[in-house]
């Protein structure tokens, strides 16, 4: 049986009219977000907003994370026209930051990055003065891939290390911590004036003292901006949530992450990788 909610954790929801809104528009422009694949908590939020975060390369995911909602299986081939429909999405939702990010694609040459530069140019040209926030995966470590999507230069390179390492095994079998680290500073050697971003989630059975050291090690890659939010179970096929962190310490591990000299910090139980991103820029 689910815990209860605590009270921190119940968003305020908006009317029903404006999900179903900007859903409707979604659909109608041919495109995909995480923030319905994930069953994100803020999705009532952005939508009310206009807001969404862009999620290329199909809906079905090739790996297989505990943690997340998004279906797993045989995605079906890249569609060469995505890249466009994007950019005219950004363009039509008005947005001065959009956010880009992809199922794993484990099944391609490549892991998708050129469909990724493309998106990028698509924004470039479409959605001219936007900036660009990329998430991506960890191309199994692949540097002609990563350097792929350094050289589209992304304003902003985002890669989640998402959880302690001790736990990869058994919630995220399919990455390698260390791997997701190289990522990260990789990214900063091909591009040392590129932003990079990274996130991850507690309540997942970590510990305290992991919960610092991973802020540490994405310091010591060169990390520039983190996010730190509460882990939710989406469904009952995903992990149990072990522990609902108060708001309080999450403060803390926000005081913590700029001490360590993280000039770009969101820290709270409803932040997510996207959350808000223009704004996290900005201060």
């Amino acid at each position: 049986m689910r815990q209860r909610l605590p009270r921190w954790l119940r968003p305020r929801l908006p009317k029903r009219g404006q999900l179903a809104t900007l859903g409707r528009e979604l659909d109608e422009m041919g495109v995909n977000t995480v923030c319905r694949s994930a069953r994100c908590p803020n999705l009532g939020e952005c939508f009310a907003r206009r807001q969404a975060t862009f999620m290329i390369m199909g809906d079905i995911c090739t790996r297989n994370c505990r943690f997340c909602a998004v279906a797993h299986g045989r995605p079906n081939p890249l569609d060469g026209e995505e890249p466009r429909r994007v950019a005219e999405a950004a363009k039509r939702l008005g947005l001065r930051h959009v956010v880009v990010t992809s199922v794993t694609r484990d099944d391609l040459p490549d892991g998708g990055a050129a469909h990724f530069a493309a998106t990028i140019a698509a924004l470039r040209e479409v959605a001219a003065g936007a900036a660009v926030e990329v998430l991506v995966s960890d191309f199994r470590g692949s540097r002609s891939a990563l350097s792929t999507i350094v050289e589209g230069r992304p304003e902003v390179f985002g890669h989640n290390i998402e959880m302690a390492p001790r736990l990869y095994p058994s919630l995220r079998p399919q990455a390698d911590y260390r791997r997701s680290l190289a990522v990260l500073r990789e990214a900063r050697e091909m591009r040392p004036e590129l932003l990079t971003k990274s996130g991850f989630m507690v309540g997942l059975g970590e510990t305290e003292d992991e919960r610092v050291e991973l802020l540490r090690a994405l310091r010591e890659v060169g990390v520039r901006a983190v996010t730190i939010g509460q882990y939710l179970q989406p469904t009952r096929g995903n992990v149990p949530v072990s522990e609902y962190v108060a708001p309080e310490t999450f403060a803390r591990y926000e005081d913590i992450a700029r001490t360590m000299g993280f000039p770009y910090v969101a820290s709270g139980p409803l932040v997510r990788s996207s959350y808000h991103a223009k704004e996290l820029l900005e201060g």
